[in-house]
């Protein structure tokens, strides 16, 4: 690799700053194809372990320039698999260059390495400030994280040739820079789409529990707009400070969405600012909007989500925010709900699709499957 960097530096001879720059910065937007003795000796061969997830374990390295690289190395159960993740995130993420989004420097594909190479990001993932023991954040940060990531996936739906959806927004996925920046990360199971595309033809189940739309769960179309509906969870969390789902909490606070709607509903927005524990008259208002915003973004039905500029105008203070209709009228908690430690607990009992949510679209028919969070809270979906 220092022979390659050399070469271009004579190359580049006395060329003017600025050209120097440029040419840089061209560049960058190129992804390097590595070999895997290179990124070996980049890694010291793979020492430095910055995390693992369910798609890789990620090192630390260094490129010839100096600067921070962290390389992905890609595992699966099968070649099939490893190279769909591969497909998936060179396809999305390289064709991508906006500043809240993490960038891709390179990659590696031989018979014995499959890996990605992306810029590394300083301070790690926003869990580990808002749930781990990294330390708190100011609200002032916290909602400036909220608007930079939703530029970032607004860039993604909106402003690239072809339309990208995440399918996993959530903290984890979310790395904070030196600035405390936020760059979108981890596009394994994101997915090009035609913008003329009414929805997405899928092949089994995406995303987390708990961030996952409903429709990623159940027989419904989907769109881009399920990422509206992860990022909503994603801002219950950033406002709150605290997971959505709590189990240290008495039964009723457990979900902090539905809490927050209960109170919505009744007018006691004093109750939620509370427990936020905002005090500064300045947060309380930025506080209001995240609630009223996060509440628009998980409506049970995609058309009734912002679209996610839209989510960046409401934030920035563009306007008065309605209050949102019920997210959750669809469901019925049954009278027993038995609360278990383990998140997703799976429960016998059908629930019925009703075709009027979705204008008739779909028929009424009972299906055996609902989401982790309705299975945890043994709630099903109201017939008509």
């Amino acid at each position: 690799m220092a022979e390659i960097s050399n070469t271009r530096i004579e190359e580049v001879g006395n060329a003017p700053p600025l050209i120097v720059e440029l040419i840089d910065n061209m560049e960058k937007l190129k992804p390097t194809r590595f070999t895997s003795h290179q990124l070996n000796a980049a890694t010291l061969n793979f020492t430095h372990k910055l995390g693992s997830g369910g798609f890789g374990e990620v090192y630390k390295g260094t490129l010839p320039n100096g600067d921070s690289m962290a390389v992905k190395v890609l595992k699966g159960s099968s070649d099939e698999q490893i190279e769909a993740q591969f497909i998936a995130e060179v396809s999305t993420i390289g064709r991508t260059h906006h500043v809240n989004l993490v960038r891709l420097i390179g990659f590696c594909f031989e018979n014995t390495m499959r890996a990605l190479v992306y810029e590394h990001v300083e301070r790690g993932s926003l869990d580990g400030f808002l749930f781990g023991n990294k330390g708190k954040l100011g609200f002032d940060k916290l909602s400036k994280i909220a608007i930079q990531t939703a530029k970032g996936v607004a860039y993604l739906h909106e402003e690239c040739q072809d339309r990208i959806i995440h399918y996993d927004i959530k903290p984890g996925n979310i790395l904070l820079d030196r600035n405390f920046s936020p760059k979108v990360a981890d596009f394994g199971l994101a997915k090009l789409c035609n913008r003329n595309a009414t929805h997405v033809t899928m092949t089994g189940c995406r995303g987390t529990p708990g961030y996952a739309a409903p429709e990623l769960w159940m027989p419904f179309p989907v769109t881009h707009k399920c990422d509206v509906y992860s990022y909503g969870m994603l801002l219950f969390e950033i406002a709150g400070r605290r997971r959505n789902l709590k189990v240290s909490l008495l039964e009723s606070h457990q979900w902090f969405p539905r809490w927050v709607w209960s109170k919505l509903e009744r007018d006691e927005m004093e109750e939620i600012v509370k427990s936020c524990e905002i005090e500064e008259e300045e947060d309380r208002e930025i506080l209001e909007r995240m609630i009223l915003i996060a509440v628009w973004c998980v409506q049970y039905q995609p058309e009734l989500r912002p679209c996610m500029s839209t989510v960046v105008k409401m934030l920035e203070g563009d306007g008065k925010i309605a209050l949102p209709p019920n997210p959750f009228s669809h469901l019925v908690v049954r009278p027993s709900v038995m609360v278990s430690q383990q998140f997703g607990e799976t429960t016998e009992g059908e629930t019925t699709v009703d075709s009027q949510q979705f204008g008739g679209a779909i028929e009424k028919e009972p299906y055996s499957e609902t989401t982790p969070i309705m299975r945890k809270f043994e709630i099903t979906v109201a017939s008509s």
